[in-house]
């Protein structure tokens, strides 16, 4: 099986480098061109499957799309919910003293929100357990970056802190081929 992920497009720039997690806000300008630029790049791609992430930026992102009258929305795919830390940067939750940084596994799990561990299940299950399921060849996936590199420390089994490192801009797809257990950037 080979899975297409897809990041959203780009939000307001209020919301850049902050948890958003729930957050249900569109896409910025930019990430509207974005949304056209990755419809033309699946443009002449068939789907046996189409997955969204049913927050309001990843369905603004499919919208262009063909594929968006296929489309299965489910919350499945949204990114960490952060409880009463959504929509606040790195900085302002370290200024409202509540929480320390001492290092990346002991920073998430003093956020508030879905426990990490339930969030790494969520998507290990639908991604190794519910996909596969279906019996589908090709799948498209709209989601978040959070949800991209949580699979991608899953299957390549290094620390979420070096999955959270790897670049997973807006706009940007990537293709997961299940048999061969690789990912391979879209150009």
């Amino acid at each position: 099986m080979k899975i297409t992920l897809v990041r959203h497009g780009e939000v307001d720039e209020q919301y850049h480098k902050c948890y958003n997690g729930h957050i249900d806000i569109g896409l910025s300008r930019k990430g509207k061109e974005e949304a056209r630029v990755v419809a033309e790049m699946l443009q002449k791609e068939e789907f046996d499957l189409v997955y969204c992430s049913d927050l309001l930026r990843a369905k603004e992102t499919l919208k262009p799309c063909k594929q968006y009258k296929d489309a299965i929305f489910t919350k499945r795919l949204r990114e960490k919910s952060w409880g009463k830390h959504e929509g606040m940067s790195f900085d302002a939750i370290i200024a409202a003293g509540e929480i320390r940084y001492e290092d990346f596994m002991q920073w998430i799990e003093a956020l508030d929100g879905e426990p990490y561990a339930a969030y790494i299940e969520r998507i290990k299950v639908f991604f190794l357990e519910y996909l596969p399921s279906q019996n589908a060849n090709t799948v498209l996936v709209i989601t978040h970056a959070g949800v991209i590199r949580v699979l991608m420390a899953i299957v390549q089994n290094i620390a979420l802190q070096e999955a959270f490192c790897i670049d997973v801009p807006y706009g940007s797809g990537i293709v997961f081929d299940m048999d061969l257990q690789t990912f391979s950037t879209i150009k």
